[in-house]
């Protein structure tokens, strides 16, 4: 990650989030996260409401977003603010989701994608490359990431909390909430990588 110096392009605000995200690299803070995540969620959320129209997918892609940002975190440099980067990421991400929206409006939402959409998610949770993720959230005791579980919108605390404070099956959080196994499990997949990126730069530093 570049240094700071004098770059004169930057505002305060700016420099202060720099700052931060040399916390959040250099030392796992998790309360560095939070609060980057706490300035602009707000921002990035109105973004991808204007470029979506659908407040459910506009909360999953600022998840997504931030999700990105903070897996690339080490590759930001300081040539401009940090909101610019995560807004261009966002943007792209959120342009991605509407050309592949695109492609599959011709197919009827009906149950059987439903239960292809779960089996999918299903498929993808239990594959090689995302298990040492679910080992990784339960050894370092997601109790540490309260602060940043804490600044995610409700829908998506409730999750988490009910996946890895109660530790209930997708089936019981399904049940309780009323919703699709498949639609829980898309949403856990999206919450676990988002906190699986802050876990990871703060593996050795708890």
């Amino acid at each position: 990650m570049g240094e700071l110096g004098n770059n004169d392009n930057l505002t305060t605000k700016a420099v202060y989030d720099y700052k931060l995200i040399q916390s959040a690299l250099n030392n796992g803070d998790q309360k560095a996260y939070a609060e980057l995540m706490h300035r602009y969620r707000e921002s990035v959320y109105f973004m991808m409401l204007k470029m979506v129209n659908n407040k459910d997918d506009a909360e999953d892609l600022t998840i997504e977003a931030f999700g990105r940002a903070f897996k690339r975190l080490s590759q930001y440099t300081p040539n401009f603010a940090f909101s610019t980067w995560l807004f261009k990421i966002a943007s792209n991400n959120a342009i991605d989701f509407l050309r592949n929206k695109k492609k599959n409006d011709a197919l009827s939402l009906d149950s059987k994608m439903e239960n292809e959409e779960g089996q999918e998610f299903s498929k993808s949770i239990k594959s090689s490359t995302l298990d040492p993720e679910e080992n990784i959230i339960k050894k370092q005791k997601i109790e540490l990431l309260r602060d940043v579980v804490e600044k995610l919108k409700p829908r998506y605390r409730e999750l988490v909390q009910m996946r890895y404070y109660e530790e209930l099956s997708y089936e019981e959080i399904s049940t309780k909430l009323g919703l699709p196994v498949g639609t829980v499990k898309a949403q856990l997949f999206r919450a676990r990588d988002f906190l699986y990126n802050i876990l990871k730069n703060s593996e050795n530093k708890i």
